[in-house]
């Protein structure tokens, strides 16, 4: 089973770079974040028509909105509305591969806005209280002996190791790679001890990026990223992660998102 994630930024703005990533990377499952897309408003015949019939969203006109499609019948699907604000910001949808289930839970992250700091800034405050609230829901899991067979992935908007940004040092006061970001974040990954498989495979030594502003006049040759895009798995599926990928050639498609997409093989 491949699955795929990527902050789209408009669904309906880029249907076309959606159906070009599924014939260009073949997944079984994609998971798209910030669709900008009303529920009723979704390109859904066009993705069915490419294989995916089975599509569950959690739109919001404008922004946000996260949504999931699969080839397979989604057995389940369920929303956790974070923060209480209605914003869109995740769903997870359960799904057969192989033998077992596996649930997938698709994030859109707040950003936090300019200033790290949440007595004067309400955008970084959201962002650590959803952060938090995250933690409980996947600490809950864990004590409860659910966390299995469970994927965490999407636009997690922080960009948590040295190599995850092009300098550490001249970022690490701005928000994605603060020092607070990255301790709530390692308390999420602590939650459910959820395996960061990209760094499996890309050593931590190596700059790993997802995604590249649209300030840049040439984004490819300043290359000055960040690794906001993440895909975890709980430890029973970790043995069975066998790939993973950043496609970043698709920063590079006509009108493109300012997040590449990012992928892992499940094997049965």
């Amino acid at each position: 089973m491949r699955i795929v994630s990527w902050n789209i930024n408009s669904v309906r703005l880029r249907e076309k770079l959606v159906i070009k990533l599924m014939k260009k990377l073949d997944p079984d499952i994609i998971c798209l974040q910030e669709t900008k897309c009303p529920n009723d408003q979704f390109p859904e015949k066009a993705f069915a028509k490419a294989g995916f019939s089975h599509i569950a969203k959690n739109g919001i006109k404008g922004y946000h909105g996260v949504a999931t499609l699969s080839k397979q019948p989604i057995i389940d699907s369920h929303i956790v509305d974070y923060c209480k604000k209605g914003d869109g910001r995740h769903i997870a949808v359960t799904v057969k591969a192989g033998r077992k289930n596996v649930t997938v839970h698709n994030f859109y992250v707040p950003a936090g806005g300019d200033e790290p700091d949440p007595k004067i800034n309400d955008k970084f405050a959201h962002k650590l209280q959803f952060l938090s609230e995250m933690q409980r829901t996947f600490k809950k899991l864990k004590k409860q002996g659910k966390a299995a067979g469970e994927v965490l992935l999407g636009d997690l908007n922080i960009a948590p190791g040295e190599h995850d940004v092009w300098s550490s040092k001249q970022l690490k006061n701005v928000v994605s790679h603060t020092a607070i970001e990255k301790a709530e974040l390692a308390k999420l990954v602590a939650a459910a001890d959820w395996d960061d498989v990209a760094r499996r495979f890309v050593p931590p030594e190596e700059k790993l990026y997802s995604w590249w502003s649209y300030r840049a006049r040439d984004w490819a040759a300043s290359d000055r990223g960040r690794r906001l895009d993440h895909i975890w798995v709980t430890p029973d599926l970790s043995p069975a992660v066998s790939d993973y990928g950043v496609l970043r050639a698709a920063r590079g498609w006509q009108r493109p998102s300012d997040h590449a997409p990012l992928w892992i093989d499940l094997k049965s």
